[in-house]
């Protein structure tokens, strides 16, 4: 082994000591997600830490020590002069405004479910076997919802939906739309919502997300317009949809192009297939960032581990990229196949035979 050169070595621990900062920093988000922190935060001045107490009936003196982490991290600011401490209003978007497009703490529950499931990638590693959605931690289904549904609340019915061929106005006049892998539900909700004329079906092989979906939608108050049914994506109702749509979901299938020919026997005449994945590159080095680093990750303890506890077990994972996305759909036998829309996180293609 060559001896390191001490100047990018010193360099390298600093960016591995920023990355347990991070680290450890998640454990402390979540905390202070589900214990309503943030929230309290979000309606008012500066607070000490007894000032929060009061607010949430939670110890002070607990609630010090993770001020000052937070404080630490830039998750939230203190004043010095005054020792309080206080969310600016970024750090309210990120944090506490959970209808918000900038929400991001349902992403740390992502994140808890890696290293709570990490034994059993740890054995498919050795095994080759996969690790079914299902065998995870119940933080990934809840988290993969929370995570997503900002973006969708930020970009489905205002941008990627015009952005399809006429798909908007079928919707508005009343149409047929099938949403795979929905799991909680979160796109057909707020595409129901949007689009009060038409009937939409939700369909996911994982049970205990379709009856949260149902509950979700009920208190939604859209309930009788949307359908929830337990159903793999080969399997659901061919019911002639004007839209099928498939939400961050193809690259975790083990048979995608399987799935895509069951899209394409499902839709009607003049049907579409929207497909929104993981923003990819197709050349890995262009990839090569925070947010490839972010999904590279998830495809490793979650994405490609679904897809290979399934037939076929193909393992595009969640940074597949247009080209090989684009194959799998000519491979279903969709002749039409092109990038609608995109973000810094998702890429919105629509294919149609």
């Amino acid at each position: 082994m060559a001896a390191p050169d001490p100047e990018k070595l010193d360099a390298f621990l600093g960016k591995l000591v920023n990355d347990l900062g991070a680290s450890t920093s998640a454990a402390l988000v979540l905390l202070g997600d589900r214990l309503g922190i943030y929230k309290a935060m979000a309606h008012g001045g500066a607070v000490t830490p007894e000032d929060l107490a009061d607010k949430t009936r939670l110890n002070p003196r607990y609630l010090r020590e993770w001020l000052s982490a937070q404080a630490a991290a830039g998750y939230v600011d203190y004043n010095p002069k005054s020792k309080k401490f206080k969310l600016n209003p970024e750090q309210c978007a990120a944090f506490a405004d959970e209808g918000g497009p900038a929400f991001f703490a349902g992403a740390f529950e992502v994140a808890q479910a890696m290293w709570l499931d990490e034994p059993k990638i740890a054995q498919a590693f050795k095994t080759g076997k996969g690790v079914g959605w299902h065998e995870h931690s119940k933080c990934l289904f809840r988290g993969t919802e929370r995570f997503f549904r900002p973006g969708y609340n930020a970009h489905l019915v205002s941008e990627w939906i015009p952005a399809l061929r006429g798909v908007k106005e079928k919707l508005e006049q009343g149409a047929k739309v099938a949403d795979v892998g929905c799991g909680h539900g979160a796109s057909t909700i707020l595409m129901a919502l949007a689009y009060p004329k038409s009937k939409f079906y939700g369909y996911d092989y994982h049970e205990a997300s379709i009856e949260r979906a149902r509950q979700l939608a009920k208190e939604a108050g859209v309930a009788r317009r949307i359908t929830f049914e337990k159903a793999s994506a080969k399997e659901y109702p061919a019911l002639g949809y004007d839209l099928v749509a498939f939400f961050d979901c193809l690259h975790d299938m083990g048979d995608p192009v399987g799935a895509g020919a069951h899209v394409r026997e499902s839709l009607a005449g003049d049907g579409a297939w929207m497909i929104v994945e993981p923003f990819a590159h197709d050349d890995l080095k262009d990839n090569l960032n925070p947010v490839g680093r972010v999904y590279y990750a998830a495809s490793t303890m979650i994405c490609t581990p679904a897809s290979l506890s399934q037939e076929v077990g193909l393992g595009l994972g969640a940074q597949a990229g247009e080209a090989r996305l684009k194959k799998v759909a000519k491979e279903a036998g969709f002749s039409k196949f092109r990038r609608a829309a995109e973000t810094p996180f998702n890429l919105v293609f629509e294919a149609r035979v």
